[in-house]
This record gives structure tokens, sequence and C-alpha cells, in this order.
């Protein structure tokens, strides 16, 4: 009888580690797929020249995290990609103990290599509650202006506050995130527990780095009378 509820107990125990062990992981390789509705994106008279079957643009990207840092980048394929240039597909890696990050960024045909900040943001944590990719997920969000609203799921498993392009700032990794008209969405499809490389989280620079603020400073003397330019401005770097 003591032997058996020995048993018990250490299998009560076993579990409860396994469970404690499983709930913190501190290191993954996450794939994301990205759908962006090009009607809603690009708006104005896109159904002229836009299919049907072509409004809703599809790009992967991977997430590679530990505790220390994030690399966010377009997944490399060797298919020719139709409508390219409708959508960006940015680099970011967040260094959590430096609190900087590094983006490389596609703007008008040029790349640009960019350091900032962490971006901070004000998130409400709600009980919605989903599963992406295999996890259990908490609905946050994030309202940037009056206008704007970002939902963002998390897990807390996964430990390191991070996510797809800059996101960060929840108790757990972002799995998915979402504009409130689901023009933009990112969703993990598979989520591998591995260690990444140091190497991985190492980029090439180009020996002119622009200081996100140097940049758009340096783009509001230039463009900033345009009528398009603040939507662009804050598609660039006031959400992403």
């Amino acid at each position: 009888m003591k032997m058996t509820i020995r048993k018990i107990l250490l299998g009560i125990i076993f579990c409860f580690i396994s469970i404690t062990t499983n709930a913190q992981i501190t290191a993954a390789k996450i794939t994301y797929e990205r759908k962006t509705n090009l009607y809603k994106k690009l708006k104005g008279n896109t159904e002229n020249w836009l299919k049907e079957e072509d409004k809703i643009k599809i790009d992967f990207f991977e997430l590679y995290v530990n505790d220390t840092s994030s690399l966010f980048k377009p997944q490399e394929s060797e298919l020719r990609e139709n409508l390219s240039w409708a959508t960006s597909k940015n680099t970011v890696l967040q260094n959590f103990n430096l609190n900087t990050r590094y983006l490389i960024k596609t703007i008008w045909g040029e790349e640009l290599h960019l350091t900032d900040s962490l971006f901070k943001r004000q998130w409400h944590i709600t009980e919605s509650s989903r599963k992406i990719a295999g996890y259990a997920c908490r609905k946050a969000i994030w309202e940037p202006n009056d206008s704007t609203k970002i939902y963002a799921w998390f897990s807390y498993d996964i430990t390191p506050s991070t996510g797809p392009e800059s996101f960060n700032g929840l108790p757990g990794t972002i799995l998915g995130i979402a504009t409130e008209d689901g023009g933009v969405v990112y969703f993990a499809k598979k989520v591998e527990l591995i260690n990444p490389d140091a190497k991985v989280f190492i980029l090439p620079k180009k020996k002119k780095v622009y200081a996100v603020n140097e940049l758009k400073a340096q783009m509001e003397k230039q463009y900033g009378k345009e009528k398009w330019f603040k939507r662009m401005l804050n598609e660039q770097f006031g959400l992403w």
C-alpha cells in the first residue's frame, strides 16, 4: 500500500515537473504565414487591375528566438513571387538585454539598415484565448491611435517577450497578429523546439546605418507635404 502511494506521489511530481518544463520554452524556431488583403491594403480602384483570386497575398517568415534575442526574417524561397512589390519583407533583430533592435527594410526599392530601441506598446490583455500551432494563446489588444486596433495572441509557454516584426512587450511570444479589419494577419504554422546557433543573430551590416529618427526626419523634410506620406510613414514605422 505504501509502495503504491509512493508511486502515485512520484507520478504526480513527475507530471508537475513535465508540465512546468514544457511551459518554460526559452528557445525555438517559429514559422509564420502572413496573409495580406491587397484590396484593403492598396485601396483605390484595385478591382480594375487586381484579380479576385490574387487579392490575398501570402508570405512566409521565420522567427528565431532565445532568452536574449530574436530574429524575424523572410523565409528564403527560389519560387518566383507574384506581386512581390505589394508587401514589405522586413528583417528585425531584437536584443532584449540591450533594449535595441536592428532593422533591414526595403523602401522604394532600396535596402536600408536601421537601428532603434525596442518598440514599446501599451497592451491590454483579455480573457479571450485560442490555440495556435498547438499552443494555448491569450489575446491582447494594442491601440496605436483612436482608429486602429492590433490584436495579438501570445503563449505563456514560450517565454521570450517577442513576436513577428518589431512586436514584443507581452509575457510570452506572440504567435498571431492581426489588424482589426483583417487586412494583415500573421499566424504561426509551426514551432520547432531548437536552440538557434549564435550565428543566426549576426546580420551583415551596411556602411551606412540610420537611426530610425534620423531617417524619419530626412523623409519628413523631403516628402512631409505629400498627402500619402503620413500613411506610408505610419505603415513603415508606426505599426510594424
